[in-house]
């Protein structure tokens, strides 16, 4: 039985934890090869560990460097690249405009939109040449929060609002050649994912905040508190050759939020 993504080469940024992981582990089930691109060096060192051959790049996903350094480690690996997949994010805990002090605004802004917007336009970017060369795919990752009010502070929801941006304007830029699709997940447990240094948040995470999971599924028409394996085969779907008439679209593993009312 052949998988989706047989003979797809793929990079994945963000692929320590959560919905990355998911990603990664989905992609490799499905036939994919696929290489890595990790900041935290205990989490590109425990995927090294558990998966033996998979080409781990330890680096800022906000820098060029580090994705150029991603890009060419998995096309001297696999001879190529048919996929690039983003999914670093940090988040705000809810903090809006007013309770924001003036002082801390512009390390704040640059700071999100860094890791949540920057971060993908360097990985494109880095990796597009090769995608050229495949007419390989993009998947970014988008968020609930830019669908819906509430689902963050003015700075996370405004970030992911970028991101959907850039999934249009990309996908308008890039087609015929490289397919760009996004991916807005729900609310997800165990994610990592953690707040802004300059708002003190950094060893925040998400995923700790009391009685989450019960929020989380009480917060959705199918009353689900969903990981980031339910929403990795929405990935593997746009990375794949059944998405091939889709480009410049999302698909919204959320638990039903288009249908709440």
């Amino acid at each position: 039985m052949t998988g989706w993504l047989d003979g797809r080469r793929a990079l994945i940024v963000g692929a320590g934890s959560g919905i990355g992981r998911a990603v990664l582990d989905a992609f490799r089930a499905e036939g994919a090869s696929a290489a890595v691109l990790e900041r935290d060096a205990a989490k590109a060192e425990a995927i090294a560990e558990a998966l033996p051959g998979v080409p781990v790049t330890v680096g800022d996903a906000t820098t060029r460097a580090a994705n150029d350094e991603a890009v060419a480690a998995a096309v001297a690996a696999f001879g190529g690249l048919d996929v690039l997949v983003n999914c670093v994010g940090v988040f705000d805990f809810y903090r809006g405009l007013e309770e924001l002090d003036a002082d801390v605004l512009d390390e704040a802004f640059a700071e999100m939109f860094s890791t949540n917007v920057k971060s993908h336009l360097h990985s494109v970017k880095a990796a597009l040449p090769a995608l050229r060369r495949s007419r390989g795919s993009i998947v970014l990752t988008e968020s609930t929060s830019a669908y819906y009010p509430g689902r963050g502070g003015v700075l996370y929801v405004s970030s992911k609002f970028a991101v959907r941006g850039l999934v249009t304007a990309l996908a308008h830029e890039l087609a015929p050649d490289v397919r760009v699709n996004g991916v807005a997940p729900g609310g997800t447990l165990n994610t990592d994912l953690r707040g802004i240094p300059s708002l003190g948040q950094q060893a925040r995470r998400l995923d700790d905040t009391p009685g989450r999971a019960a929020e989380l599924a009480a917060r959705t028409p199918l009353g689900v508190a969903l990981r980031g394996e339910d929403h990795a085969w929405s990935y593997v779907f746009l990375a794949s050759s059944r998405s091939r008439g889709i480009t410049g679209d999302v698909v919204h593993p959320d638990g039903g939020m288009a249908a709440k009312s």
